[in-house]
């Protein structure tokens, strides 16, 4: 096989390293490009980076589960390019257009009957619905309308680990088991998208994220219901965006030896938000706790308001900080 054969199939067997490419009009060609052929590539959207495949491909879907060592049971996010595109996977409800108009193109995934045999099933872990997103990054609205077909993409790491905001992050844990990262700079909103599904009539939070369930209420004029249980939607493991670290959260007064990343308690350079700004820690929690896991074998984090996305933020903490 050819050199460029055996990039086309890298799926986490492949030991070349992973090319770097500009967010400019030829690397997203070449991006394109290479999903098209079956290959991985990670890219940037507006929460982190996503890790995509060609979501009609199932050889290249499985070549995400292994790149990352991800369970076959925990189903990806279908990436497309606009409303219609999604519109000819899954079946849309009144209340799923009503988020979709409001939240879309945006960190908003909703979870939806399939309608359509075009995605692998394994990028639905075999349910009988499937996770869609418009992304609003401008880079990866470009790649979507290049690749004209919905792409699957979790985030760009190792399973279970911290995700990425910066394509060094992703060249960190995946260097040389994917073909490319298409280096867009950092994630604005740093977490990963609010999944909502449905129960009958009922809309359900499926995961916290990007989006506060205050706006997605207020959209709804109805409350969400929670979760019940079970893996139905991405980003529900109970162990997942784990440092190697010990993490211990809500803390006013850390131990001496603990790294403490606080929060709204004036300038440092391991403060989530010296203002209090939840924007602001969203944006930057993955990466703080990247430099405080490099730093240091034990992590302290100050508490953070269970309201907006703070909501989102305490739900990455704890499944951070849960025992693998």
């Amino acid at each position: 096989m050819s050199a460029e054969g055996r990039q086309e199939e890298r799926g986490g067997t492949e030991n070349a390293a992973t090319q770097r490419l500009s967010a400019d009009r030829e690397g997203i060609s070449e991006a394109a490009r290479l999903l098209q052929r079956g290959a991985l590539v990670a890219f940037p959207t507006e929460t982190v980076y996503g890790l995509g495949a060609d979501a009609t491909n199932g050889r290249a879907v499985a070549g995400v589960f292994a790149a990352k060592g991800r369970p076959a049971f925990n189903p990806l996010i279908a990436h497309v390019a606009d409303l219609a595109m999604a519109e000819g996977l899954v079946s849309f409800t009144p209340q799923a257009h009503a988020l979709a108009s409001a939240f879309w193109p945006g960190p908003l995934t909703l979870v939806l009957p399939r309608r359509s045999d075009a995605v692998s099933e394994l990028a639905s872990a075999g349910l009988d619905t499937l996770a869609v997103r418009v992304p609003a990054h401008p880079v990866a609205r470009d790649l979507l309308s290049a690749v004209g077909r919905p792409v699957a993409a979790p985030s760009a790491n190792p399973s279970g680990r911290i995700s990425p905001t910066t394509a060094e992050h992703v060249l960190d844990g995946l260097d040389g088991r994917i073909a490319a990262v298409l280096d867009g700079g950092a994630c604005e909103v740093g977490l990963e998208s609010t999944i909502v599904g449905w129960d009958g009539e009922t809309p359900v939070l499926l995961r916290p994220g990007g989006v506060a369930v205050e706006a997605l209420e207020g959209a709804l004029g109805r409350p969400l219901a929670q979760h019940a249980g079970g893996v139905n939607a991405p980003g529900q493991l109970s162990s997942h965006y784990a440092p190697e670290a010990r993490l211990r959260l809500n803390v006013e007064v850390p131990e001496a030896d603990e790294l403490w990343l606080r929060f709204g308690d004036g300038p440092s350079d391991w403060s989530l938000s010296p203002t209090g700004d939840l924007h602001e820690a969203a944006a930057r929690l993955f990466a703080l706790l990247r430099a405080a896991d490099a730093a240091s074998d034990r992590i302290a984090v100050a508490p953070i308001p269970d309201t907006g996305l703070g909501r989102a933020i305490n739900d990455r903490l704890r499944r951070a900080a849960a025992p693998r």
